[in-house]
């Protein structure tokens, strides 16, 4: 009878890194979409491309590692496998850092093939370290396979553990690390971690493999301070919160709101007048937007979904004093706290709610004489407040006479997305007008619950006392062009609302136009 001494520890450690390297994969995938967010933006193709990627790099991983383990059935060929993976995880925020400022050059300059490559380019970042995951269970499998009766148990246990640690590697980015540390000190500690197991199991050669682990400490250290300058101004804020990477940036005497890839202001706060030239502005008299009324229209109750930093909230305070009450939905909680901080968002009659617009209108929202949309994820607008179900739940919830005010982005002369938005509207509304937005390329589209005519909005926006309101009324006839929308093309719905494909082809057409 003969027994078995203790395991060595590059043996036990075959689970626990088969574990961490699942944990490490998923953990990779969403710091990469984060990393690439404030340059390229959240849409669904980049998610596409970025998954799609992944997916080829893991496979092309099992296959490499499956062959690797057949020909050297080492413990410690697989432990310098992760140690490389884990090392490269963490030098990715140092070497993607000036690949992604060269990109921010081509948004700057219209060029495509600059911001396409760039964006290639810190993808195939990630294809090493991923592949090089990939190699792992496969690897794992060939070391403690002991006979082919026990094989499909021992595959089971390793994948199952992948799995296990890829489940962990998805809820501690999303909840935890990135929130509070940021994309890349999460790299660069799912790097380390990474590395320090696969020290471990190379432990008879430690004082080699630990330089492992010094280099990607060494990566910690030389990490930018910022995550990324402004395209204009000075930067006063950034923060990445679990929606959206924030800027705050002061361009004279305007502080404005940046979130993301940084194509567009989200709002603007003047030290030195409340008018912006912005499409907030033109929010301010969507309730004229009603039949002729015999007195000054002024709404008493107003939805602004997509708060952001409140500029319009602000101006409507200004215009009609504490009486209007509006509540401004925001689904960022980071970008609320910016607007208290930066954008003195603090008037008694505004009342933020933390939640996502259609949610907060399908759950929690009242009676409304008008609802104004401003909610873009640049240059998106969320699909679902695009569609003809989402503006029916919106007239449900104006009151008569009510109207609905949504901000379209467009170029100076495609008016694509103005049509899409304008002949979803028209499909609800007996009534739809345009107004273009002379500083900024936005065209307001408004919709009247009650059938109306141009010459009544004209009468009830010359009823106008307040000298703000009646400025912005002045300009949306005379610069604006007011008019009724000629749209009446492909409605918007839940089922079909390929806004994110039309807005990519309106970005490339401006951009190689």
């Amino acid at each position: 009878m003969s027994s078995r001494g203790p395991l060595p520890w590059s043996r036990r450690l075959l689970l626990p890194i088969v574990f961490v390297s699942g944990m490490t994969s998923l953990g990779v995938e969403f710091g990469a979409s984060r990393l690439l967010a404030p340059y390229f933006g959240t849409s669904l193709y980049v998610w596409g491309v970025l998954i799609g990627l992944v997916l080829i790099y893991l496979s092309a991983g099992y296959v490499i590692g499956g062959r690797l383990a057949d020909r050297h059935p080492r413990d410690e060929v697989l432990y310098q496998i992760t140690a490389w993976a884990g090392l490269w995880i963490g030098l990715i925020p140092l070497v993607s850092y000036p690949i992604l400022l060269i990109s921010q050059q081509g948004f700057k300059e219209l060029s495509v093939g600059l911001v396409a490559g760039t964006l290639l380019a810190v993808v195939l970042l990630f294809a090493i370290p991923v592949i090089l995951l990939g190699c792992v269970s496969p690897f794992a499998i060939r070391l403690l396979l002991k006979d082919v009766e026990t094989g499909g148990n021992t595959a089971g246990r390793v994948y199952a553990l992948s799995t296990a640690g890829s489940i962990l590697g998805t809820f501690l980015p999303v909840f935890w690390f990135i929130p509070t540390y940021g994309t890349r000190p999460t790299l660069v500690g799912f790097g380390l971690a990474l590395v320090v197991i696969s020290v471990v199991g190379l432990w008879p050669r430690r004082r080699l493999y630990a330089a492992f682990g010094l280099a990607v400490i060494l990566a910690w250290v030389l990490l930018p301070a910022g995550i990324k300058p402004p395209q204009v101004g000075s930067l006063l804020y950034e923060k990445e919160s679990a929606y959206n990477y924030i800027q705050v940036v002061q361009d004279g005497t305007k502080t404005e709101l940046i979130l993301n890839e940084g194509q567009a202001i989200h709002s603007i706060y003047d030290s030195k007048q409340l008018l912006t030239g912005g499409p907030w502005d033109y929010m301010v008299i969507a309730d004229s937007f009603r039949p002729a009324q015999a007195t000054e229209p002024k709404p008493k109750s107003v939805a602004i979904l997509g708060l952001a930093g409140g500029t319009a909230a602000r101006e409507y305070t200004a215009a009609f004093g504490d009486q209007v009450q509006v509540t401004g939905v925001e689904i960022d909680p980071a970008i609320l706290d910016v607007a208290y901080r930066y954008f003195h968002l603090a008037a008694p009659n505004v009342h933020p709610v933390v939640a996502d617009a259609r949610y907060w209108l399908d759950t929690q929202a009242g009676k409304y004489d008008v609802m104004a949309l401003d909610a873009y994820q640049q240059p998106y607008i969320p699909f679902h407040l695009t569609t003809r179900e989402f503006f029916s739940s919106v007239r449900d919830h104006l009151n008569p006479g009510g109207a609905v005010v949504v901000n379209v982005g467009r170029t100076t002369t495609d008016y694509r997305l103005v049509d899409a938005i304008a002949s979803t509207m028209a499909a609800v509304y007996p009534s739809v007008f345009l107004v273009d937005v002379p500083d900024f390329t936005n065209t307001m589209v408004y919709g009247s619950t009650e059938p109306t005519t141009i010459a009544d909005i004209q009468h009830n926006l010359g009823l106008i006392n307040s000298p703000l309101a009646s400025a912005i009324a002045t300009s949306a006839v005379t610069d604006g062009g007011l008019r009724v929308s000629p749209y009446h093309g492909q409605v918007f719905t839940d089922d079909l609302a390929p806004v994110e494909r039309l807005i990519d082809e309106i970005i490339f057409s401006y951009a190689t136009g």
